[in-house]
């Protein structure tokens, strides 16, 4: 992430944010590449387009996406710590200490620094689609906490993922704070839990963060905030989409559209073509017509009954849940 000097206003901190220099990026390697092509076209092709969320996650995204997480209108974050903060020592009771914390997703590795400092881990696992953005937060982490075992891994957590051999398999906690699970149908997530219980292995657990039902006002603000910040976040994605597949796609025709679903709670974000698009990649292309949508994201807001049907589908046993006083957030541990 570029640095950023302290005394700049929040204003001056996004602006540099929405308009800093394009990042490199790293090309994977051939084969992983080629299946993310036909991952990404497939879906583009499809009666509605839509892209995987997942591919927000370029350098570029993952610092707007932590600039999101510092606006007035995001409160996730801000509640999640908060909630973390007051009920630590609850969390730290049920989980044990002296561990491994395996945290899919890692980004910057704030909140996993915050866990490892508070249980005592022995080993951290950071796993991240964005492998370059991950290994520099993983290095801070080492400096942070000096005597931990840290490492990133570079990976898709819906593909699975190989841990290295050297991790021990006693004692783990997988973490995956942020709500992330919510973007997710309920079908993927019951998948997911269960890879993540996989990882967890028996005599292990998950700690995991869920955004609760709330005001409609509330949660469309979270995701169309004045700044600008979040639709230049979903407009990136069109730009990571250029770097992967070699299409042409035209990030400022588009425009950002983020509106609560009641009936399937929960938050959908889209792209809308400005104006009749012709967006071309080797091999293909689509012509869209002015106001025509690519689905982007969803971000379900789990009630806690559901969400624990959903942990008993992926075949994890017992759990306990904490949530703030608002009842806007809960984190929720569950054992394998």
């Amino acid at each position: 992430m570029p640095v950023i000097a302290q005394s700049q206003s929040k204003s001056q901190r996004i602006a540099h944010i929405l308009h800093g220099p394009e990042p490199r990026r790293g090309l994977p390697a051939a084969g992983a590449l080629l299946d993310r092509r036909q991952e990404i076209t497939r879906a583009l092709l499809a009666p509605r387009a839509s892209i995987s969320p997942k591919y927000f996650y370029d350098q570029r995204g993952s610092e707007l996406f932590e600039a999101i997480t510092r606006l007035p209108e995001y409160y996730p974050t801000r509640t999640e710590q908060a909630l973390l903060q007051q009920h630590g020592q609850a969390i730290a009771a049920a989980v044990g200490s002296g561990g491994v914390v395996i945290e899919p997703g890692a980004g910057n590795c704030a909140k996993g620094l915050a866990l490892c400092r508070s249980l005592a881990a022995t080993h951290f696992v950071g796993v991240d689609i964005s492998l370059a953005y991950l290994q520099g937060a993983v290095a801070r982490l080492r400096q942070a906490l000096p005597g931990l075992d840290a490492r990133a891994v570079g990976g898709d957590i819906t593909a699975g993922v190989r841990l290295p051999a050297d991790i021990p398999r006693q004692r783990r906690l997988v973490f995956y704070p942020g709500s992330s699970i919510g973007n997710f149908d309920p079908p993927q997530a019951v998948a997911l839990l269960a890879q993540m219980r996989a990882l967890a292995l028996p005599g292990g657990g998950l700690l995991i963060g869920i955004d609760l039902p709330k005001d409609r006002a509330v949660l469309e603000a979270a995701y169309d905030d004045a700044a600008g910040v979040t639709a230049a976040f979903n407009r990136n994605v069109l730009a990571h989409l250029n770097h992967l597949i070699g299409s042409d796609f035209a990030p400022q025709c588009w425009r950002h559209r983020a509106f609560f679903n009641a009936a399937a709670s929960r938050i959908e974000m889209h792209l809308e073509a400005c104006g009749p698009q012709r967006v071309r990649w080797p091999g293909g292309g689509r012509d869209f017509a002015a106001g025509e949508a690519i689905h982007t994201e969803n971000s379900y807001k789990h009630a806690l009954p559901a969400f624990t049907a959903l942990l008993c589908q992926a075949g994890f046993a017992s759990t306990q849940h904490w949530t703030d006083e608002r009842g806007w957030f809960a984190m929720v541990y569950a054992r394998a």
